[in-house]
C-alpha cells in the first residue's frame, strides 16, 4: 500500500513538474477565452478595441501566478492601430474556475515604433501645449515599450506601469537648433515618470549622465540632473544668436569650451502653467571669446573694448521666479590682452540688479578733471558694487586702487543718468612721485569740496568740452570749496582757494571765490544772480591770466598781463568781454605763421625770441545756441596791432577774417607830412594807416592762414583807434 502510495505521489508531482515546465515555457493553447478575455478589457474603454488570437495558458514563476498570452493580438485606440508583440493577461484562478475571469493585470509587449507614429496618438494628449510640441519639435526617432496595466475589484483601471526605451530621438529645441542622437531609458506609472541615462548633442554640445523625474499625482513637477559639455566654434555659435537676443551688445561667441553640472526643478499648477522653477549650475568654463556689435566705451581710457576673454573660471548659477544669481571667477582679457583675475557676482531680484566685480586692471586710464594718469600694464585693483533697476543706477561703491593711487566713490545714485545723490568720493593720486590730488567730496546739507591739493590742469579743457547733456541737472545745494593748493596749467599754483556758492539744477547760480598766486597776485571770482530777468552776471579778474587761457590756442604764447572777464548769462546763451592789459607773445605758432606770410620777417623773428608787446587786448563775444560768434578781436601793440571778427561752432570749426597793421616807415613819414598826416593820423593815434588783410579757417589743430598781399588803407582800423584813444583819456 506504502509503495503504491508512493507511485501515486510521484506520478503526481511528475506531472505538477511537467505542467509547470509546460505552462511556464509554451503554455497551453486555448481560444475558448479569446472572445470572453476580448470583450472584458473592450467594456473598460469604448476608445479600446482588443481582439486576442492564439491564447495559451502560461504560468508566471515569479509572481507564482497565471496568465494568458496572445501572440500577435490586433490593438486599437481611437482608430489608431498600435503594433504589438504580444499580451499577458493575469487572472485570477478562482474566477476562472467559476467561469467568470477576472483580470489583474495587462502586459502589453510593444512593438519597436516610430516617433512618427506615436504622432498619431496626439490628439489625445493633454495640455495641447505638450501636444504641439510632440508634432511640431519631435522630428525622429525610435521607442521601445513595455505596459503594465493593473485592474482593480471593480474591474477598473487602477494603475499602469511603462518602461522602455527612447534612440536617435531629434528635438528642434528652437529655429534651427536641435538636439540630435538623444538616447535614454524610461520608467513611469500614474504618478511619476523616471528618464535616466540621457545622452544627446545639441550643436556642439553634449548632454550626459542625465536623469528627469516627472512628478504627476499629486502635484506636477519636473526634477532634473545633467552634465552638459560644450564645444563650440564660430560657425556653430551662429545658431544660437537668438539665445542672446537680449544681450544686444553680444554679436558673436567665437570660440567657448565648458563643463557645466545643472540641476533642474519645476513646478506646475493644474493647468500645467509654471508656479515656479530653479535651475541651478555648476562647473568650469575652459575658454571664451565674446565679439561685441560695437565697441565698447571705456568709462576710463580713450580706447574702445572689443573683444572680451575668459579662461579656467569657475561659475555657478541659480535662476528661479523670484531673483537669478551668477557668480563667476577666473581669468579675463580685454582686446587679447593679458589675462588678469576676476570674480563677478550678478544678482537679479525684484527686477533690481546687484552687481559686485572685483578684478584686476592694466589697461590705461585717463581721467582728465585731476589730471590723472595710470599707463597701461600697470596692474590696479578695480571693485565695483552697484544696483540697478529699469528707472536708477546706484554706485553703491566704485574702488580704483593701484600704487599710492587710489579713487573711491560711495552710494553715487543716478536717475536717468542723472546724479540725484552722493555720500562721498575721496581722490588720493600722484604725478611724477608727487602728490597732485588729495581732497574728498561729501554730499550733506551742503555740497563740501575740501582738501589739501587739487589738480587742475585739464580743468579750462574739461569745462570748455561742449555737452548736449547736463548730468547734474537735479541737484539743488549750497556748496563750499576750500584747497589749500590748486595746481593750475604751466605750474603757476594757486594757495588758499575758497569758494562759497549756490548750485541750481547742476549749474552755479552764486559764486563768490578767492584764491592767492604769491607774489601779489590774486583770483577773484563772483556770479550774481538776478531772478527777476532770469540773468547771471559772471565776473573774472586775475592778476595772471595764463593759468586760466592755456587750453584755448589763440592764446598760445601770452606772458604777464592782467585779465579781466565779464558774461551776462541768459539761459544756454551769453554776452561776454575779455580784457587783457600790458602783456607779451613769445613763440606763438599761430601769429608767428602770418607774421611770416605777410612778409614781416623781422616781426616774425621778435615774435620767436623776446616777444611782441601789446598794451591791450579786447574781445566782444556772443554764444548763441552753441555758435560763438567772434563779434571784435582787437589788439593794440606798438610794433603791431590787429582788428578781427568770426566764429566758431560745435565742432570746433574756427573762421577768422582781420586786418593787420603793422608799424612802418611809410606809415610813419605818412604821419610826418603836414595837415595831411594830422588829419589821416592823427598824432595821439599813433602808427598805424595801412593794413595787411588775411583769413584763418579750420578745425582745431588745422586752421589754415591766408593773406591779402594787397596793402589797403584802413579806416575801420583808424576809427576804432580814434574810439580806443578817445576812451582812455
Amino acid at each position: 500500500m506504502k509503495k503504491l502510495f508512493l507511485i501515486f505521489f510521484l506520478f503526481i508531482l511528475i506531472a505538477l513538474i511537467t505542467l509547470t515546465i509546460v505552462l511556464s515555457t509554451i503554455g497551453l493553447e486555448t481560444n475558448k477565452l479569446s472572445n470572453i478575455i476580448s470583450k472584458k478589457i473592450n467594456q473598460k474603454d469604448n476608445n479600446i478595441y482588443i481582439k486576442l488570437n492564439n491564447i495559451k495558458f502560461k504560468l508566471d514563476i515569479k509572481e507564482v501566478n497565471l496568465f494568458l498570452e496572445a501572440g500577435e493580438p490586433v490593438i486599437n485606440y481611437k482608430k489608431i492601430d498600435i503594433p504589438t508583440k504580444n499580451i499577458k493577461v493575469y487572472i485570477d484562478f478562482t474566477s476562472l474556475i467559476k467561469s467568470k475571469p477576472k483580470i489583474q493585470k495587462i502586459f502589453f509587449d510593444l512593438e519597436e515604433i516610430d516617433i512618427n507614429q506615436f504622432k498619431k496618438l496626439s490628439h489625445i494628449i493633454k495640455p495641447s501645449n505638450l501636444k504641439s510640441i510632440i508634432n511640431n519639435k519631435i522630428k525622429r526617432g525610435k521607442l521601445n515599450s513595455e505596459l503594465e496595466i493593473y485592474v482593480n475589484k471593480n474591474n477598473l483601471f487602477e494603475n499602469f506601469i511603462i518602461k522602455g526605451k527612447v534612440s536617435n530621438l531629434d528635438i528642434e529645441v528652437m529655429d534651427g537648433i536641435n538636439i540630435k542622437k538623444t538616447n535614454f531609458n524610461f520608467f513611469g506609472d500614474k504618478k511619476d515618470i523616471l528618464i535616466k541615462n540621457i545622452f544627446g548633442e545639441l550643436e556642439g554640445a553634449t548632454i550626459k549622465d542625465g536623469d528627469v523625474k516627472l512628478n504627476i499625482y499629486p502635484k506636477i513637477s519636473i526634477k532634473s540632473n545633467f552634465t552638459s559639455n560644450l564645444r563650440l566654434k564660430e560657425k556653430q555659435f551662429f545658431k544660437y544668436t537668438n539665445l542672446l537676443k537680449n544681450l544686444n551688445l553680444i554679436s558673436d561667441i567665437s570660440d567657448l569650451e565648458a563643463e557645466i553640472n545643472n540641476s533642474l526643478i519645476i513646478n506646475f499648477d493644474k493647468t500645467y502653467k509654471i508656479k515656479n522653477y530653479s535651475f541651478k549650475n555648476n562647473g568650469k568654463i575652459l575658454k571664451a571669446n565674446f565679439k561685441f556689435k560695437k565697441p565698447v566705451n571705456n568709462f576710463f581710457s580713450k580706447k574702445t573694448i572689443n573683444t572680451l576673454s575668459l579662461i579656467n573660471s569657475k561659475i555657478t548659477s541659480n535662476f528661479n521666479k523670484k531673483d537669478n544669481d551668477i557668480i563667476i571667477s577666473g581669468k579675463y582679457s580685454i582686446n587679447n590682452k593679458d589675462f588678469l583675475s576676476y570674480k563677478l557676482n550678478n544678482k537679479i531680484e525684484k527686477e533690481i540688479l546687484n552687481l559686485n566685480l572685483d578684478a584686476e586692471y592694466n589697461q590705461g586710464i585717463s581721467v582728465d578733471i585731476i589730471n590723472y594718469q595710470k599707463p597701461k600694464d600697470l596692474v590696479a585693483d578695480l571693485s565695483i558694487n552697484l544696483e540697478k533697476n529699469k528707472d536708477y543706477l546706484k554706485i553703491k561703491k566704485f574702488h580704483l586702487n593701484e600704487k599710492n593711487n587710489s579713487i573711491l566713490i560711495e552710494d553715487l545714485k543716478l536717475n536717468n543718468n542723472k546724479v540725484t545723490s552722493l555720500k562721498k568720493i575721496s581722490v588720493k593720486t600722484k604725478k611724477k612721485e608727487e602728490i597732485n590730488n588729495d581732497f574728498d567730496i561729501f554730499f550733506k546739507k551742503k555740497i563740501l569740496i575740501t582738501g589739501s591739493k587739487f589738480d587742475a590742469s585739464n580743468l579750462s579743457k574739461v569745462l570748455s568740452k561742449k555737452t548736449s547733456t547736463n548730468n547734474f541737472s537735479k541737484i539743488n545745494k549750497e556748496i563750499e570749496i576750500d584747497f589749500t593748493n590748486i595746481i593750475a596749467p604751466l605750474s603757476e599754483n594757486l594757495k588758499n582757494f575758497k569758494l562759497i556758492g549756490v548750485v541750481e539744477k547742476g549749474k552755479f547760480i552764486k559764486i563768490s571765490a578767492k584764491g592767492d598766486f604769491g607774489n601779489n597776485n590774486f583770483l577773484d571770482i563772483s556770479m550774481k544772480n538776478d531772478k527777476k530777468n532770469n540773468k547771471k552776471y559772471l565776473e573774472v579778474y586775475s592778476d595772471l591770466p595764463k593759468p586760466l587761457l592755456t587750453e584755448y590756442s589763440f592764446f598760445k604764447g601770452l606772458t604777464n598781463g592782467k585779465l579781466l572777464y565779464t558774461s551776462i548769462i541768459d539761459g544756454e546763451d551769453s554776452r561776454s568781454n575779455l580784457k587783457i592789459e600790458n602783456f607779451k607773445v613769445i613763440n606763438a605758432p599761430g601769429l608767428i605763421k602770418l607774421l611770416s606770410l605777410a612778409d614781416l620777417g623781422g616781426l616774425a623773428d621778435l615774435a620767436g625770441g623776446d616777444g611782441l608787446s601789446f598794451d591791450i587786448l579786447e574781445i566782444n563775444m556772443n554764444n548763441q545756441k552753441g555758435l560763438l560768434k567772434l563779434d571784435e578781436i582787437l589788439a593794440l601793440g606798438p610794433s603791431i596791432s590787429v582788428l578781427m571778427d568770426g566764429y566758431q561752432d560745435q565742432s570746433g570749426l574756427t573762421s577768422l577774417r582781420g586786418t593787420l597793421v603793422p608799424a612802418k616807415s611809410l606809415n610813419k613819414l605818412i604821419s610826418k607830412i603836414p595837415v595831411l598826416g594830422n588829419i589821416v593820423i592823427p598824432k595821439e593815434v599813433g602808427e598805424g594807416l595801412f593794413g595787411i588783410s588775411f583769413k584763418m579757417k579750420g578745425p582745431t589743430g588745422k586752421i589754415k592762414t591766408t593773406i591779402n598781399p594787397i596793402k589797403t588803407i584802413t579806416p575801420r582800423f583808424i576809427q576804432k583807434i580814434i574810439e580806443r584813444n578817445r576812451d582812455t583819456k
